[in-house]
């Protein structure tokens, strides 16, 4: 299975992916190209030390917005990947990538849809939200991507504990070593080998 990746910043989940890729954890699965909106993303820099095609398409090149979406949607569709992967991707999904891609697009989402998501939502927010409910547990979530917002069928969920005098900072890394570093790899690794489908907009695991 060839997959793109698509980042906005330092890319510690793709680089999570290149490893589990590279030491055979996600088994039948090529990267064959990582995309920032971002020139100066560290992940692009990720991506190059790892022989990976980086290449960097920002709305704010671009005069017209659909103008950036149907560079996207191209240059995605230039690599024949079978998988996108959202890996702290910043940017709305354009409709016709979405479409074109049915089912074929997941997100990782710092927290346990359906809490803590929707517009808005994302990156350290999410963390400072947590904190301030005062809730016990998050975790991280792989969903689908649909035409909604952290709305598309989820995948997998790994809860994790939010302990006293935590951070947003501190909350964000437990988050990710403890969840997303994790069930992202693992979301790949099942879709590459025919363990999931999608049946009535749910997942599930065969």
């Amino acid at each position: 299975m060839k997959i793109a990746v698509l980042v906005s910043g330092g890319g510690t989940n793709l680089q999570a992916i290149i490893d589990k890729v590279e030491n055979g954890t996600i088994r039948n699965t090529s990267i064959e190209v990582v995309i920032s909106n971002k020139k100066d993303a560290y992940a692009l820099t990720r991506a190059t030390k790892h022989g990976i095609a980086a290449e960097c398409i920002s709305p704010k090149e671009f005069e017209k917005r659909e103008d950036f979406n149907k560079t996207l949607v191209e240059t995605i569709k230039s690599y024949d990947v079978d998988l996108i992967v959202l890996a702290g991707y910043l940017v709305i999904l354009p409709e016709m990538l979405v479409k074109e891609y049915k089912d074929r697009i997941i997100n990782i989402h710092p927290s346990l849809i359906p809490s803590f998501c929707g517009p808005g939502m994302y990156g350290l927010k999410v963390h400072e939200e947590v904190l301030k409910r005062g809730v016990k547990v998050t975790g991280a979530t792989v969903h689908f991507v649909d035409a909604g917002v952290d709305s598309g069928p989820i995948l997998l969920q790994k809860a994790v504990e939010v302990k006293q005098g935590d951070t947003a900072e501190v909350l964000q890394k437990r988050v990710m070593e403890q969840a997303e570093w994790m069930i992202l790899p693992q979301a790949i690794d099942m879709i590459a080998n025919g363990k999931v489908e999608i049946i009535d907009s749910k997942a599930v695991i065969k």
